[in-house]
């Protein structure tokens, strides 16, 4: 029987994204929701700050902090990502 891959699997900018934020929401991945707004969660703006820098380091890519309010939701933060050409290829097996 084979188990149904998590839903932050399924695209590796989603997998970043569940993985990086469950470090600042103190909760593993799999209890992160990618449609419910991450300030339910309690994502502060530390949080939020540290998640632009780690997109910065990682993609290149400049953000401001606001965008976790503008953009609430995992969902909404992997599509705006997107299409601003952040791409991110996870060799198989590898941990986040």
């Amino acid at each position: 029987m084979t188990r149904p891959t998590p839903w932050y699997e399924s695209a590796p900018l989603h997998g970043w994204l569940a993985h990086r934020l469950s470090v600042y929401l103190e909760r593993p991945p799999v209890r992160i929701d990618p449609t419910v707004p991450l300030v339910e969660y309690g994502l502060d703006s530390v949080g939020a700050l540290s998640l632009c820098g780690d997109i910065e380091d990682d993609f290149g890519l400049a953000v401001d902090p606001r965008l976790a309010r503008e953009l609430p939701t995992v969902t909404a933060l992997a599509g705006y990502l997107t299409a601003q050409g952040a791409h991110l290829d996870r060799p198989e097996g590898r941990p986040w």
